[in-house]
């Protein structure tokens, strides 16, 4: 209990040489990744680039027409439930 109390807040050699190498290995990583790629900011964002967009295509113009069939459909099933409940 002791040793407990007595025990300050400096770091012991062995938890230095630990948090160097860490520290090394860190810089080492990122001067990797900094040479296999131009720049963070010049990497692909994941959407035209990507796999699961081959195949697709873009919405048409009747996209418009389609909704309002839906919402039609709705409106109409709406009514016929008002008036059978009436």
């Amino acid at each position: 209990m002791g040793q407990f109390i007595e025990q300050n807040e400096s770091r012991s050699e062995l938890q230095q040489r630990i948090a160097a190498d860490l520290r090394a290995k860190a810089s080492a990583k990122a001067k990797e990744e900094g040479e296999n790629s131009s720049s963070y900011y010049n990497a692909p964002d994941g959407i035209e680039d990507a796999e699961y967009m081959k195949g697709t295509k873009v919405t048409t113009t009747l996209a418009p027409v389609w909704v309002g069939i839906v919402i039609m459909i709705f409106v109409v099933f709406g009514i016929f439930v008002y008036q059978v409940t009436r």
